[in-house]
C-alpha cells in the first residue's frame, strides 16, 4: 500500500480532502492531509512570514519528522508549486507528484509571476490585516469564488474557508535541483471548468504517457468528484 500526502490550494485547509481521504484510507493507504501554516485549523498561526518558503518547508518537515519514504506528493492548485519545492527538499522520500488543476511554477518564479493579471486582479479585493496583505477574503457563499455552484458542496466549505496571505503568490519558488525534480514520475489530473491551464507541450506527453485525466468540473474536484479523484490516485498508486 501507498503513502500519499494530500496537499490543499489556497484559501483551504486539511479539511477539503474529507470526501476523498477516507476511500483511500479504506483500500489500506496511509494518507496524510496537512493544514498548510497560517490556513484553516492553522489560521491563528498566520502572519508576515508565511509565504510559499514556509508552506514548502511544512511539507518538507512533515516527511522528514515523520520518516515518510516512497511518497505520492498530491497537490491542488497552489499546492502544485508547494510540492515541487518540498520534493526539491526530500526527493529521496517521493516516488510520484500528483498535480490537480494545480499551478505550474518554474524555478525562479512565482505564481504572480506565471499567471499574471488574473492573480494580481485578486489583490485588488483584498485587505490588510495586522500588517498582512491577504487575498481570497471568505464570504459567506465563498463556494463560487471557486466555481462551486451545487448548494451541498457550498454546504461542505461554508465557514471553512480561509483568507490567503498574497506573499504567497509572489514569493519565488527556489529549486536547488530543477533536473532531479524533473526526473521524479509526475502525473496531472486537469478540471474542464477549472482556472489552471497545463501547459501543451506537458499535456501532450502526459496524455501520451497515460499520465494525464481530465475531468468535467470545476476547480474543486475533490469535492465534486472524490469518488474519481480516489480511484485515480489508487491507479497511480498501483503503478
Amino acid at each position: 500500500m501507498a503513502t500519499i500526502v494530500l496537499v490543499h490550494g489556497a484559501g483551504h485547509g486539511g479539511w477539503c480532502w474529507d470526501l476523498t481521504a477516507p476511500m483511500l484510507r479504506d483500500a489500506g493507504h496511509q494518507v496524510f492531509t496537512p493544514t498548510l501554516t497560517g490556513l484553516g485549523d492553522r489560521a491563528h498561526l498566520l502572519d508576515d512570514r508565511v509565504g510559499l518558503a514556509m508552506h514548502i518547508d511544512d511539507i518538507a518537515g512533515l516527511l522528514r519528522d515523520n520518516d515518510l519514504r516512497d511518497v505520492i506528493l498530491v497537490g491542488h492548485s497552489y499546492g502544485g508549486p508547494v510540492i515541487t519545492g518540498a520534493a526539491d527538499r526530500e526527493p529521496e522520500r517521493v516516488a510520484a507528484l500528483v498535480y490537480l488543476d494545480t499551478v505550474y511554477v518554474a524555478s525562479g518564479r512565482s505564481v504572480l509571476d506565471t499567471l499574471g493579471p488574473p492573480i494580481e486582479a485578486l489583490r485588488t479585493r483584498g485587505a490588510v490585516v495586522d500588517g498582512v496583505e491577504l487575498i481570497l477574503l471568505p464570504t459567506a457563499d465563498g463556494g463560487p469564488f471557486y466555481g462551486v455552484t451545487d448548494p451541498d458542496e457550498q454546504a461542505f466549505m461554508r465557514g471553512k474557508l480561509t483568507a490567503f496571505p498574497w506573499l504567497c503568490f509572489t514569493q519565488p519558488l527556489q529549486l536547488a535541483d530543477p533536473e532531479r525534480v524533473a526526473a521524479i514520475p509526475s502525473f496531472h489530473v486537469a478540471c474542464a471548468n477549472g482556472p489552471a491551464v497545463l501547459p501543451a507541450d506537458l499535456a501532450a506527453e502526459a496524455g501520451a504517457e497515460g499520465r494525464y485525466w481530465e475531468l468535467d468540473t470545476h476547480h474543486e474536484l475533490m469535492i465534486s468528484q472524490p469518488k474519481v479523484l480516489a480511484g485515480i490516485l489508487m491507479e497511480i498508486a498501483d503503478r
